[in-house]
């Protein structure tokens, strides 16, 4: 039951921030809105405050804001609607729904960062057969204390500085064990591994995995604000590459992507970790959620952004029939992606139920 009231929190917040975004800009240029919706199906709760209905649907899947007006067949003429609005206002209510899950993201990884997340030191776990660590004497149970004269106290700081050096070169350690220190120099073996982009690079390696032991590191606000501001660059950069990648035929569709049923399986593992894993995933889900949005596709954000630009360039929209294909065009793709992605879910959490129940 948990993981299932944490899965409609998360996307809860992703999508109550997205909508809000939209309704409040559009108050802002004088946009009357109609409805404010959480979720679709069939109605739990509504409320009407002013002009806007508030409602909250059974089935958390998405929401929704009417605008009143946004529709040819709707508009009157009148100055509240959407139609009425300049280009330019109407972009700013579009492209504001995710502009808040990207600073939403942000936001969730500042206050992790202030707040404090558990961090992998450098005590030594296994050690692999045949590379320099082991060679050189290491233990399982040391801990790295420095490499090259360089103090490291976590995991990825020693990676950071392993990964980075040449096949064949030495490196000098400092180890403590048993409360002393101890001096090595060890030979970096390379060996090709893939990264999240389906890349193969060489990767210079000890030979040694972290014992698991884990402290909480946690940073002052300005320092956080730092850390969060490149964190969210560095997804910002990995999901367009990642997106890219996929465009070429680089990166397989099958190992990138995941839908709702493999969100509530991350959303269960999460749950399992803590509330500063939860808010992890709500930042990476946050920007994640905005990037796709603000795709150029027709029926998303970044498609009605489009329109809007040509309407801008041309003095006037396009016509309705026209308008009326490319979203239908646009809406099949969008359906078409989520039962590939539904699909792929399947596969990859019960695949190899599937295929025993099959033979």
């Amino acid at each position: 039951m948990v993981p299932l009231i944490t899965f409609i929190i998360v996307l809860g917040v992703l999508i109550i921030v997205h909508e809000f975004g939209h309704f409040i800009i559009a108050k802002k240029v004088g946009i009357r809105v109609e409805k404010f919706s959480l979720g679709f199906g069939p109605r739990l709760l509504r409320k009407k405050s002013g002009d806007t209905e508030y409602s909250l649907s059974l089935i958390p899947l998405g929401g929704y804001v009417k605008l009143a007006g946004d529709s040819p067949e709707e508009y009157k003429g009148e100055p509240y609607e959407y139609l009425s609005k300049k280009p330019s206002q109407r972009a700013a209510v579009i492209f504001f729904g995710p502009l808040l899950n990207y600073l939403m993201g942000f936001l969730c990884l500042w206050f992790v960062f202030m707040t404090g997340y558990p961090v992998l030191t450098t005590k030594v776990g296994r050690l692999m057969e045949g590379f320099g660590a082991q060679q050189a004497g290491i233990k399982s149970g040391d801990r790295i204390i420095a490499i090259d004269g360089q103090e490291v106290k976590f995991w990825d700081q020693l990676q950071k500085i392993t990964q980075s050096k040449k096949d064949a070169s030495s490196i000098k350690l400092v180890i403590e064990r048993d409360n002393r220190e101890y001096n090595f120099e060890v030979k970096i073996q390379e060996k090709e591994l893939g990264d999240m982009l389906g890349q193969k690079r060489k990767r210079g390696l000890l030979g040694i995995t972290p014992e698991g032991e884990a402290v909480k590191v946690r940073y002052g606000p300005f320092k956080s604000s730092l850390l969060a501001a490149e964190k969210t660059y560095e997804l910002t950069v990995i999901s367009y590459k990642g997106l890219w990648r996929i465009i070429v035929g680089r990166l397989s569709l099958r190992e990138s992507v995941t839908g709702p049923l493999g969100i509530f399986y991350i959303t269960s593992k999460a749950a399992e970790m803590g509330v500063t894993a939860v808010i992890q995933l709500v930042a990476v889900l946050g920007i994640g959620l905005a990037i796709f949005n603000l795709l150029p596709l027709p029926i998303l954000d970044g498609g009605h952004i489009l329109f809007l630009a040509v309407e801008k360039i041309r003095g006037r929209r396009l016509s309705v029939k026209a308008e009326n294909i490319i979203n239908k065009i646009g809406l099949t793709f969008i359906i078409s992606l989520a039962v590939v992605v539904t699909y792929i879910d399947v596969w990859r959490l019960f695949g190899d139920k599937i295929a025993a129940l099959l033979k």
